[in-house]
């Protein structure tokens, strides 16, 4: 049997490649939307892919389905219950196929979403019994398990009672040494305290994921709605993408994407979002007013550029140097940011040959702030982290102002005339923050330089 995993930097996303190279014969599971890695492993090992499986309507990232299937010629499954608008074959539980060496068992595994699957998987060259993998999607990862309200609130009841018993009832007669490979493992927001571990067994997260250890159903309720992770406002217009089928991706493209100052000016004025994905201390020293930040080198990212920016932007990218375009279109891609105009050729330095304003932002150090804070007239402190993290540690005058509700502000919601320190937990978030104040007219912004974990 064949068998490897993929991973999505930036996402936390993982996607699978099952076959058999005796039969010549293979099955992607959740493939990302940029598809060479997988017509590479298949070719590579003498395989056809024949078999494209979506463990559910995917929130966080469009799915590469239609990509593979139009490359291929492959069938694209997803369960009976997702009612998507391209073609797929539809899916119910304890269906079976059929790869040489390898065989995929359906389990219907709602909760995450009312369509999840898992995909239990068996090595008939070792063992024709007892099956070695368990795909399970978006319902169980290492350390943690599926977010239940994606799908909405009106559901959200009947999700969580549905993953409570997809872990407890459809996983209960599964040996523990079954190996548990997810969809999601560390940097995704499909679930909270991810491990950075890729795989895990099935007994190993029965006796220390604490979900799994919540058996009684209204604890685990509690627990799970006490804290769900942020959603991106990118998500709800992911769904309907996937649901409906992202447009394809163009074959080839020829266009020149380098912009020159002129028409990044004229874009700007028509509404595109000036996008400046250079490091956050670079775009600090001197930046296009108006543009936002989101720090490209850190793999996070383009959860944070779908926090940020509107579904359907026009984008207009900021870059470090020229060749870096065609990897962040791709990461833009994939989470459903199709319409981009290109980016400023030769960057911030052409932005400032041709004599055209710029803005900075203040970098304050942790010594810094507490002398000013002691001071006379000591600036405001606005804390941009979650609830959670600002009751567990914060600095005494602190404004808190979370970043979900900093972004549903259209105006600038500090006072002007006064000296004001954006806060989160490490520094990433609150540069983003700081660049959002800063396009909505704030001024007088400093940003702590590792924020609560250097202040600490």
């Amino acid at each position: 049997m064949f068998f490897q995993q993929f991973t999505t930097p930036g996402l936390g996303c993982f996607s699978y490649m099952i076959g058999c190279p005796l039969k010549g014969t293979a099955a992607v599971v959740d493939p990302r939307r940029d598809i060479g890695i997988y017509l590479d492993a298949a070719k590579s090992n003498g395989m056809r892919i024949t078999h494209i499986f979506d463990t559910h309507v995917h929130a966080d990232h469009i799915t590469g389905s239609r990509e593979l299937a139009r490359a291929t010629g492959a069938d694209i499954y997803i369960h009976e219950s997702a009612p998507v608008g391209y073609e797929a074959k539809k899916l119910a539980q304890g269906d079976n196929f059929d790869f040489g060496a390898a065989a995929i068992t359906i389990l219907h595994t709602p909760g995450h979403t009312p369509n999840s699957i898992s995909l239990l998987v068996t090595d008939l060259a070792r063992d024709k019994e007892v099956p070695q993998m368990l795909l399970s999607g978006d319902l169980l990862f290492v350390g943690d398990t599926g977010r239940p309200d994606l799908p909405g609130e009106e559901i959200l009841d009947e999700q969580v009672r549905n993953l409570y018993d997809s872990l407890h009832t459809t996983l209960a007669d599964l040996p523990d040494g079954i190996e548990v490979y997810p969809a999601h493992g560390a940097g995704s927001l499909c679930g909270s305290g991810l491990s950075a571990k890729p795989h895990s067994t099935l007994g190993y997260e029965r006796k220390t994921n604490h979900r799994m250890l919540l058996k009684n159903f209204d604890e685990f309720k509690r627990d799970i709605l006490s804290y769900l992770p942020m959603r991106p406002q990118s998500f709800s217009h992911i769904i309907a993408a996937n649901l409906n089928g992202a447009p394809l991706l163009p074959l080839c493209d020829d266009s020149d994407h380098a912009l020159p100052v002129a028409r990044v000016e004229e874009l700007a004025q028509q509404g595109a979002v000036l996008l400046d994905l250079r490091e956050m201390f670079s775009f600090a020293t001197a930046h296009i007013p108006g543009s936002i930040n989101v720090d490209a080198s850190s793999p996070p990212a383009p959860n944070w550029i779908g926090a940020v920016v509107a579904p359907g932007s026009r984008l207009v990218l900021i870059l470090n140097r020229n060749d870096e375009y065609a990897s962040r279109l791709t990461e833009l891609r994939r989470i459903g940011y199709d319409d981009v105009a290109g980016y400023l050729d030769r960057g911030i330095q052409a932005w400032i040959g041709a004599g055209k304003d710029i803005q900075s932002l203040n970098f304050i150090s942790s010594a810094e702030l507490k002398r000013k804070l002691s001071g006379p007239t000591p600036p405001k402190v606005i804390d941009v982290r979650t609830i959670r993290e600002f009751g567990s540690k914060k600095i005494a005058s602190a404004r808190h102002l979370p970043f979900e509700e900093l972004l549903a502000e259209n105006t600038c919601p500090l006072a002007k005339d006064e000296e004001s320190v954006v806060v989160c937990a490490s520094g990433y978030r609150s540069s983003i923050a700081a660049s959002i104040l800063q396009a909505r007219g704030c001024t007088r912004l400093s940003v702590l330089a590792g924020g609560m974990e250097a202040y600490a």
